[in-house]
């Protein structure tokens, strides 16, 4: 039984070469799948290039004829050499895990088997049978935890000679995630856009691969929380226009509210400075954030906040009963708690 945790891939590839001629590469983050499949690829020494050497199937390829996994993989290349069965898009189907098996601990000659799955669940059969073989490993690829982001972060940008400043690097990794190819293309797309530049700014995330609608709603809760009702207008107007959901600024008026009621309880119950909650309580919000979030701090008296967190669930339940008046409802109670912020 073989198998690696997603955070030691980087080790396990930097070595020359593998021991196991059966790799299977799985796991919900495609992206990162199709990458690391493409790294224990290229350590196997076969030409890639070489439509002779390197067979590529699709999953669906095998569901009929079972037995050719065992003939491809026991066949020897034309003009000699290692050779590379590729499997793209396997799953748990039942004709595959059978042939895998069988060819799981047979003499694999000079074939290397591939195989990239999505999600497999510990214990499924495609899982199973690679990682009860003695000659196989299994390689999950889960998405990028902070470690990961910020190592990609770095790798991307210094190959591009760029440095980073601290809130842009803050903004960035807020963005990134979830799909590894995603982010190192718009990693590849930030790099082209600050060509010439030294260092990557705030303005430059935005400018480059900020998402606009997200960008909106966080300014649209900064304004109302700013007590700045024009801004809050403009802001709504970009979200209507992009097709994304008002609601969720309701529900990020409502988090913030939350946050605030945790924090103006230490000011008012335990006699707390509310610069002093921020530092402790606010290092997750962002730096160009914090002066509306301390001027709310010292605004919102407890009772307030939980009497305008009730007002503004009740509107989020009036958009759910009155779907066709969702902006106007949401508009409206957005105002109100702006006026009173102001």
């Amino acid at each position: 039984m073989a198998q690696i945790k997603s955070h030691e891939f980087a080790g396990f590839i930097r070595r020359q070469g593998t021991p196991y001629r059966i790799v299977l590469v799985y796991g919900p983050d495609r992206g990162m799948v199709s990458e690391r499949a493409a790294e224990v690829a290229a350590k196997t020494g076969v030409d890639l290039k070489d439509d002779f050497a390197v067979l590529r199937l699709e999953a669906s390829d095998l569901s009929g004829d079972p037995g050719r996994l065992a003939d491809e993989f026991g066949a020897i290349s034309l003009f000699g050499g290692d050779r590379l069965v590729w499997i793209k898009n396997a799953g748990n189907d039942r004709g595959l895990i059978e042939a895998l098996s069988a060819v799981a601990d047979t003499e694999p000659g000079s074939s290397h088997l591939l195989i990239e799955a999505g999600d497999l669940k510990k214990g499924g059969g495609l899982r199973k049978a690679v990682e009860n073989a003695k000659t196989a490993l299994a390689i999950p690829c889960y998405a990028d935890d902070a470690r990961g982001i910020q190592a990609l972060i770095d790798e991307e940008l210094g190959t591009a000679g760029l440095t980073i400043q601290g809130d842009a690097r803050q903004r960035l990794t807020q963005l990134l995630g979830g799909d590894r190819l995603a982010s190192r293309a718009e990693l590849r797309k930030l790099a082209l856009y600050c060509h010439g530049a030294a260092t990557v700014t705030d303005d430059d995330i935005i400018e480059a691969i900020g998402d606009v609608a997200a960008l909106s709603v966080d300014d649209a809760i900064d304004a109302v929380f700013a007590g700045d009702p024009v801004r809050l207008e403009a802001a709504l107007l970009r979200i209507l226009a992009s097709k994304t959901s008002i609601f969720l600024v309701l529900r990020g008026c409502i988090a913030q509210f939350e946050q605030l009621d945790a924090m103006r309880s230490m000011v008012e119950n335990q006699s707390r400075q509310p610069a002093q909650v921020l530092a402790e309580r606010g290092r997750g919000i962002h730096f160009k954030r914090k002066p509306v979030v301390e001027r709310a701090l010292r605004h919102w008296r407890l009772g307030a906040i939980n009497a305008e967190m009730r007002r503004l669930s009740e509107a989020v339940l009036a958009t759910r009963q009155r779907p066709q008046l969702e902006a106007s409802i949401a508009r409206q109670a957005l105002l109100r708690t702006c006026l009173l912020s102001r």
